[in-house]
């Protein structure tokens, strides 16, 4: 241990010697995208392998009562492994990563190098209705965070890792380059300078060819575009982009209401209990809500509905019209439930593929209808685009959303309609929910990072390092001498009044005893409970320091005490806190 120690330190050295920061960087992201590139790869065939285990010794049609087992099977193992071998949560992907930006200087528990490979490739193998693409990002992420750590690197270059590895995550698991490096400035939320880009494009490219070695340079999705885009369709694009908003709304609306039902549940086992036979119930009826669900998606991207019958009960039905609707809106609606249960059940996985999933089919039963009214769409068009609709209002990403979409694919001649599409969802989501899947939770507890770069500045500062303490107390029931003697011990012109037990009772300003300082005569008959006064705004240790910031900004004042339940902490000064601002800003936007 200890001459590793030492290797790493001469090592370390030698960089700080020989190598510029720029030029380290660039290495690391080399290496991050090689790295993020073997775990797509690792993750995606170890799911592949679990499926064929699991279905590859029984006819899917006389054994899918397996299916009602299979998922709470999976997510059991999945919660054991987390809570009683590693017994640390492994939290959901790219939430995780947001978190880590925002609150902990980018240092994720290194733990997510490996247990989000295992509790996904178990929730998704064994028929999670989920993805992998948050937990590829969230170990690539691991790394990142793990590597900028080993060599010490600063905060700023730390998180300029964390998006390395998360575009070379989506890059790798996409095959999607020019999308991940856009995902990473839409939804990581990285304000990069343009000389950050470069390691960005580098950690994107090398976890494209990392996944090509291993996994072919086919699309994730081929599509055979047959039909042009037609322009006289355009109305129909933009209703579908209404359409897939409103469903993003019941995902995000959904998804927050099941986490709260779940959360009444006083135990792991109940929540794993009733999730798992809700999940396994909801695949046996809908075999198609199984795990990730890449053969539904490819059904609908070649305008196939029959798909979505195979071993149901209403097999015997797909020629008709009135229960291809039923059936496609109860896949839609239940999707989102079995999504939903999964992840508040104990399961690990990602939002893409769901919405790829939700996406496509509402953009196929759309076209469906459209051309029973007459017009002669093309259902493999709406598809497409209607899985880029579906992207921007859950992930709140529409442009991730249409270069993701035109790269899985190759649906590169209908740019067009997937700006529509997505612009419009994106829009219509906005309207009633501000935050997505992904940042709710963040937002809700003020921890959200945005492209707001006064807001970002001002969430990275804690409050902790404003607090002023030099600022001198005194007793209610002290005399003017006594408060004079405290003034000349002290450098500030504010005085604290607290009890025993530190209680803040009020405070004073030297401006207003100025002139009772050299009146002698008043010394023994003038008190500080007399003098003081309870100041109109008192800061709580909890605030946010934008809170903060907006108190001086509307009111003038330039300090103000902060007090925890009552109890007396400190000052915080106008002063400080723009002075830290702009440090803040100075340190970020410089290249």
């Amino acid at each position: 241990m200890e001459r590793a120690k030492l290797l790493l330190k001469k090592i370390l050295i030698w960089r700080i010697r020989h190598v510029s920061d720029r030029v380290f960087l660039i290495i690391l992201a080399l290496i991050i995208g090689v790295i993020a590139g073997f775990v797509a790869v690792v993750m995606k065939n170890s799911v592949f392998l679990i499926q064929d285990i699991l279905k590859g010794w029984f006819s899917i049609e006389k054994g899918n009562i397996l299916f009602i087992f299979y998922p709470i099977i999976g997510i059991s193992l999945a919660v054991i492994f987390s809570r009683f071998l590693i017994k640390r949560k492994v939290g959901h992907g790219i939430p995780t990563v947001l978190h880590a930006i925002s609150k902990t200087k980018g240092q994720i528990p290194g733990h997510n190098m490996f247990s989000s490979i295992i509790t996904a490739a178990l929730t998704v193998g064994f028929g999670g209705s989920v993805g992998l693409e948050g937990p590829v990002v969230a170990t690539g992420a691991a790394y990142g965070s793990r590597m900028g750590m080993l060599f010490h690197l600063n905060h700023k270059q730390i998180i300029l890792l964390l998006g390395c590895a998360c575009t070379g995550a989506m890059s790798a698991i996409f095959k999607a380059p020019v999308a991940a490096v856009i995902f990473a400035l839409e939804v990581i939320m990285l304000d990069l300078t343009l000389s950050s880009l470069i390691p960005l494009l580098l950690a994107s490219a090398t976890a494209l060819i990392t996944s090509y070695l291993f996994m072919g340079q086919n699309v994730l999705y081929p599509v055979d575009l047959k039909d042009a885009f037609v322009i006289s369709y355009l109305p129909f694009y933009a209703i579908l982009g209404v359409f897939t908003g409103f469903l993003s709304v019941y995902f995000t609306k959904m998804y927050i209401f099941i986490g709260n039902i779940f959360d009444r549940f006083k135990s792991w086992t109940s929540r794993l209990i009733v999730g798992g036979l809700i999940l396994g119930l909801l695949i046996f009826l809908l075999p198609s809500l199984y795990g990730e669900g890449y053969e539904i998606i490819n059904a609908a991207l070649s305008g196939s509905a029959g798909q979505v019958f195979e071993n149901t009960f209403f097999y015997n039905y797909q020629g008709e019209f009135v229960a291809i609707i039923i059936v496609f809106a109860l896949i839609l609606l239940l999707k989102v439930i079995a999504t939903s249960v999964t992840f508040h059940s104990g399961g690990v996985g990602g939002i893409f593929a769901p919405c790829l999933f939700l996406g496509a089919n509402t953009g196929l039963i759309f076209s469906l209808i459209i051309k029973r009214l007459g017009w002669n769409i093309s259902s493999i068009n709406f598809a497409l685009v209607g899985m880029a609709g579906a992207i921007a209002g859950i992930i709140h990403a529409p442009l991730t959303a249409v270069f993701l979409i035109a790269e899985i694919t190759g649906g590169y001649d209908l740019f067009l309609p997937l700006m529509i599409v997505a612009a419009i969802s994106y829009a219509t989501v906005k309207i009633f929910t501000p935050n997505s899947v992904y940042t709710f939770q963040l937002a809700k507890r003020g921890e959200l990072l945005t492209h707001n770069a006064d807001k970002n500045m001002l969430s990275l500062i804690k409050m902790e390092s404003l607090i002023e303490k030099n600022f001198l107390t005194i007793r209610e029931d002290a005399d003017l001498s006594a408060l004079v003697r405290v003034i000349a011990d002290s450098t500030r012109d504010i005085f604290v009044v607290v009890d025993d037990e530190n209680t803040l009772k009020g405070i004073i300003s030297l401006n207003d005893i100025r002139h009772l300082m050299f009146k002698r005569h008043l010394y023994r008959k003038t008190f500080v409970k007399d003098l003081m006064y309870m100041p109109e705004i008192i800061l709580d240790i909890g605030m946010s320091v934008e809170e903060i910031a907006e108190i001086f900004h509307k009111t003038g004042q330039y300090n103000l005490p902060v007090v925890h339940n009552g109890k007396y902490i400190g000052f915080i000064s106008k002063a400080n806190v723009f002075a830290k601002y702009r440090r803040l800003i100075k340190y970020y936007s410089n290249d």
